[in-house]
């Protein structure tokens, strides 16, 4: 790659944002709320037919049409995008519920087959992420734990003790995204293999675990502001003697955060780059609702700050998606070390940008916004929680501020 900085929508990625595009606001959107709706319909946990329905016939068109496993950043299995490129169909994808999931391209999966696609043997590669590039199964990712401050990932305790050719765990884990979709079938489990006499960072490991096993007890799902997200759902887990075989340890014993920055990296700016698109969807049904809504004789655009509101949610956009691009770029330069900041600078700003956005759209929609006839309270909800998932801000805060302060000494900060 060129040292000139090229942030712009590439001849490659034009016509891909445009089909995207195209089919989330013509196809995707006016589903979301059906689809929604029917998790209230026999179990929880299950997709309905009409749910199955709405989401394999989607998923078939957008494969059909070719519009698939964009995530692939710099892989011949895919486009070959670079992470620039992939930001601008992100954002579109951001927009919709289902939008993500319709392409493939859906958080906990995009990391975990990056993960098996690195760092997995060929019999991994063939039972789990084959069916998962094909989008027939799902999986989920395992790392939070509920009686240790998990922001600092050395304190993860889950313990994983070889006996023979197996490994056994013990231990809980929680808000373990995706866990609870009855498609879910394989966990990458982030476990503690070393003792405490062992370097801090070589303590971990990464260890695969099939879904439903024995020893495996779902405890309950967690509630985000009183709702459970099923079918997908954030589980808290027991482990109680669960034994998998020796070669599901991947890599190697005390190489989990090697494997971890290399998975969370691309799937935090994933995760801006989405609430970038809920930003400018909650900002365009402000600006409609503002236009199409009298009171006092006026339309809502021309009352108090409205305008001002306005102008500062189309700024503050604006500047988050420079500064995501930004991150993005560094990534594809290819040294994690250097984007290290910038990606924590975007997971602090993007989401409090959406946040604010969002709540501003809800002001203007007045009840209505906050109850299930608009996505505006769902999106916050899901934003809300997004400054926690991968570190939250303080943490993130803590790593920009080394990273500026290192520039003017030598010492250890």
């Amino acid at each position: 790659m060129s040292g000139q900085m090229d942030l712009g929508i590439s001849e490659r990625v034009a016509p891909l944002r445009e089909k995207v595009a195209d089919m989330i606001n013509n196809e995707i959107l006016p589903l979301d709320e059906e689809y929604l709706a029917e998790v209230n319909n026999g179990d929880r946990w299950h997709h309905t037919d009409r749910q199955n329905e709405i989401l394999e016939s989607l998923k078939k068109k957008a494969k059909d049409n070719g519009l698939w496993n964009f995530w692939l950043t710099d892989s011949d299995k895919g486009y070959g995008l670079s992470t620039v490129e992939y930001a601008y169909l992100a954002e579109e994808m951001g927009k919709a519920h289902l939008g993500a999931e319709v392409f493939n391209c859906s958080a906990p999966d995009t990391g975990n087959m990056e993960v098996l696609e690195r760092y997995g043997i060929k019999e991994h590669k063939i039972q789990w992420l084959t069916p998962l590039l094909e989008g027939e199964i799902r999986s989920a990712y395992l790392m939070t734990e509920p009686d240790v401050a998990s922001s600092d990932a050395t304190n993860v305790s889950m313990s994983c003790v070889r006996e023979g050719d197996e490994y056994v765990l013990n231990g809980e884990k929680w808000w373990s995204s995706g866990a609870g979709d009855s498609r879910c079938k394989i966990y990458i489990v982030m476990v503690k293999t070393a003792g405490d006499d062992a370097p801090k960072h070589q303590r971990h490991s990464m260890i695969l675990v099939p879904a439903g096993i024995e020893g495996i007890e779902i405890l309950r799902p967690m509630q985000v502001y009183g709702l459970d997200g099923a079918p997908h759902g954030h589980m808290h887990i027991r482990f109680e003697n669960v034994r998998v075989p020796v070669s599901n340890l991947l890599l190697g014993e005390g190489r989990g955060f090697e494997i971890s920055q290399g998975r969370l990296g691309p799937g935090r700016i994933h995760h801006c780059m989405r609430a970038i698109g809920q930003a400018e969807y909650a900002l365009e049904l402000m600006c409609k609702r503002s236009l199409n809504r009298e009171a006092f004789g006026k339309p809502l655009a021309h009352l108090g700050a409205n305008y001002d509101i306005i102008a500062n949610a189309r700024m503050e956009i604006e500047m988050a998606r420079m500064l995501c691009l930004k991150a993005a770029w560094m990534m594809d330069k290819g040294d994690a070390r250097a984007a290290a900041p910038w990606i924590s600078q975007i997971k602090v700003v993007a989401p409090l940008m959406a946040l604010r956005v969002i709540d501003e759209s809800v002001q203007m929609h007045g009840g209505a916004g906050v109850s299930q006839d608009t996505p505006l309270a769902r999106m916050w909800q899901h934003v809300r929680t997004l400054r926690l998932a991968d570190g939250p801000d303080a943490v993130h805060r803590m790593q920009v501020a080394r990273s500026e302060l290192r520039k003017y000494t030598q010492q250890k900060v």
